[in-house]
């Protein structure tokens, strides 16, 4: 069964040595974001991808989000900035934002799919972020099987997950409701998913710097 460690803006840093080791064994690690729980493995490594994948039971034809800690991040996962995602980072990072980007082509296509891009997100939870600037760049698929719901408790991930994965990072109960709105923003921005960023708050905010939004 996995660790389960308490992970709250006191015990970040004390937890980070063993998410560090486990990560560093390709393991996989459940942690709280903004509105579910999340699985990380490292996006830079192939034999973590796959254990993902197990994990999940997902598809290896479906593109798995990343979480950054912060921008400078996005070095080692995209191939250029857009001057619309650029626009998109500045209005709503840290949040509930993912941002389709072109992905860097020294990435793995079980992260990308093949699609040749990647979906990043920089949350907007302080000491997720800290963790995130220490560990580099993670997974953030939600802490599910696929095609079941998200879940919103560490203990519930234990229940149904726990035998699969390493470590448990216990955030207490997330919010919930919707996940992160999605906007591939690689030329004209388009919303692939609603979310929790109305995209109505979006279209009125880049408006004002001339680029319109679809759908």
């Amino acid at each position: 069964m996995a660790l389960l460690l308490p992970f709250t803006d006191m015990t970040c840093d004390t937890v980070l040595p063993e998410v560090q080791r486990v990560l560093a064994q390709q393991g996989v690690i459940a942690l709280p974001t903004e509105t579910y729980y999340g699985l990380a493995v490292s996006p830079l490594r192939e034999s973590a991808l796959r254990r993902l994948l197990e994990v999940k039971g997902r598809p290896s034809d479906k593109p798995i989000l990343v979480l950054i800690g912060s921008r400078d991040q996005l070095a080692q996962l995209v191939d250029s900035i857009p001057p619309a995602a650029a626009v998109l980072m500045n209005l709503f990072w840290p949040g509930p934002l993912t941002i389709v980007f072109p992905a860097a082509s020294s990435l793995s296509s079980l992260l990308t799919a093949g699609t040749g891009t990647i979906g990043i997100r920089l949350p907007p939870l302080p000491h997720l972020r800290r963790l995130l600037e220490r560990t580099g760049p993670l997974t953030g698929t939600s802490a599910n099987r696929t095609f079941e719901l998200p879940i919103v408790s560490a203990d519930e991930v234990e229940r149904t997950l726990g035998h699969s994965l390493d470590v448990i990072l216990d955030g207490g109960r997330t919010p919930g409701g919707l996940a992160s709105t999605l906007i591939d923003a690689r030329d004209r921005p388009r919303v692939l998913r609603a979310g929790a960023l109305p995209a109505e708050v979006i279209r009125v905010a880049i408006a004002q710097r001339g680029y319109t939004l679809s759908s």
